[in-house]
């Protein structure tokens, strides 16, 4: 195949770090070709010099065999090279034809570019109404409007960061269908994912970096995910497990839980119901934007409620705000990870005391306690492998997966009673997802009762004892995990539940 993107040499440097040391590889016309690394390996900054949004210290780059510098992302676009983010970058209160236009240099008119989204939505099986509201979209519908958006610039190379974390598998095939589509056509796609089953099925070739170096160039196809993932991070990878004993008690009990939501375009909560005993894991799936916040701040107290919906150890604990139940144990860790989970301009330490200052005794009287603060953030970096050069650093600094990281391994080691967590794993590498399931299976198994949200499936079903499903904010009713197919778990994330799931399994 005829080579239509090479990288020779790219080098990046920030203080304290070398992003990307002397980076080399090539995309085929038609390849879909796999970046896979742990996080840090330095994947983003490559990616965002191809696409112009980073300059490279040294290093240089030919595009048709011609060079290839763009000095920012339009001048990319020109040159035939397109990105979609793995987050959306659109306006809810806009339409999916005006989203679009905003992200075109010279936009036809309204008219013709809604013909043009109907048009190419159809040819590539991604149907999209261009007059609907964007905040009416499931994020499915939301990846369509980015990967449309994209096609309409007719794009030689298009690079795809994390594409699948929303969607549910049935789109996943859809997605997978049009990328196959447009490698026929001869677009090269450069395809970034933790999901390494999907590199195995999507891709023809993968470039392994860490630490900024590539170290490894192989066919995906003829690697298991664990021969893939062992180099990524250069060491053979622990399977999460646990001695799997009978849960306990019921600890965490939701009854009749309804709350509207506070965002014009999210989801209302609708008489959700399910109990969580001690030492056992409660997987929620669904697809982004079905009550997946709402539900983390209805129990974590966010979002007080009626006392009597949620209940620990039998007392009514609706009514109580977040500081009093973490008091009582009842932590939590959201999926928005810079801004909610953590203040992103506040040092790690800071972000310690925030959320832990009454369980680890870090206040007294007002007065805050910083030593112990600072010792706390140290054992959370130490014990759950933070990359960061200490604890007075801020929390924007760390890359993404690291961040995640320090925000579950804080919660972890405040020993709940129950403990919520949305997207856990979400943006992390193989290695980290799994050190990251591990703790929370050890939670699970000195009692706490665990309530998992995410959108990964091969996670929920690894990790979790039943399984339950949310939809348009109404939940199925929990099932064992065990023995659960793929298909039927797919239609329960899609409004599914009883006698179709139940037709599915016969």
């Amino acid at each position: 195949m005829t080579a239509l993107l090479t990288v020779e040499g790219l080098t990046k440097a920030y203080p304290g770090v070398v992003a990307n040391d002397h980076v080399s590889f090539e995309i085929a016309e038609g390849e879909v070709h796999a970046l896979l690394g742990e996080n840090g390996a330095g994947k983003s900054t490559l990616v965002k010099m191809i696409y112009g949004l980073v300059q490279p210290d040294s290093g240089r780059m030919t595009l048709r065999a011609a060079p290839y510098a763009p000095p920012e992302p339009s001048a990319a676009r020109r040159a035939g090279v397109a990105m979609v983010f793995q987050h959306f970058s659109l306006f809810d209160a806009l339409s999916v034809a005006e989203n679009i236009a905003l992200g075109m240099e010279t936009p036809p008119p309204m008219r013709r570019l809604a013909g043009q989204i109907r048009e190419v939505s159809e040819t590539y099986g991604l149907p999209l109404n261009p007059d609907r509201l964007v905040g009416d979209l499931s994020a499915g519908e939301r990846q369509r409007v980015e990967i449309i958006r994209c096609l309409l610039q007719d794009p030689r190379v298009l690079i795809m960061d994390e594409p699948t974390s929303v969607l549910t598998p049935q789109e996943v095939d859809i997605l997978f269908a049009t990328l196959r589509k447009l490698a026929a056509e001869g677009t090269a796609i450069l395809y970034i994912s933790h999901k390494l089953e999907e590199i195995r099925t999507l891709c023809d070739r993968a470039t392994v970096l860490r630490l900024g170096r590539v170290v490894e160039s192989c066919n995906p196809r003829e690697k298991t995910a664990a021969e893939l993932a062992e180099m990524m991070v250069g060491a053979k990878l622990a399977t999460p497990s646990r001695a799997g004993s009978a849960p306990g008690a019921p600890v965490l009990e939701v009854s009749g839980l309804s709350l509207p939501s506070p965002n014009p375009f999210g989801t209302s909560l609708r008489d959700i119901s399910f109990t969580v005993r001690a030492g056992e894991i409660l997987g929620i799936g669904g697809v982004a934007g079905n009550g997946q916040d709402e539900l983390l701040d209805a129990i974590s107290g966010e979002a007080p409620v009626a006392p009597d919906t949620v209940r620990l150890h039998g007392q009514a604990i609706g009514a109580l705000g977040p500081s009093l139940r973490r008091r009582i144990a009842v932590l939590a860790a959201p999926e928005e990870r810079l801004g909610h989970a953590a203040a992103p301009d506040m040092s790690l330490t800071e972000n310690a005391m925030l959320t832990a200052a009454i369980r680890q005794g870090l206040a007294t009287r007002g007065f805050l306690k910083w030593p112990a603060a600072r010792a706390f953030a140290e054992k959370v970096i130490d014990t759950f492998d933070v990359r960061t050069p200490g604890p007075g650093n801020a929390a924007r600094s760390l890359s993404g997966g690291n961040l995640q990281k320090f925000v579950i391994g804080r919660e972890v080691l405040q020993r709940p009673e129950v403990l919520v967590v949305n997207q856990p794993t979400w943006g992390v590498d193989a290695s980290a997802a799994a050190a990251i399931r591990q703790s929370l299976l050890d939670l699970a198994e000195a009692g706490t009762a665990v309530v998992v949200i995410s959108q990964d499936l091969d996670e929920l079903m690894e990790i979790s004892d039943r399984f339950a499903a949310l939809n348009e904010g109404r939940l199925s009713a929990p099932r064992p995990a065990k023995g659960l197919s793929l298909e039927e778990i797919g239609l329960m994330m899609g409004g599914a539940h009883g006698m179709e799931v139940a037709h599915v399994a016969e």
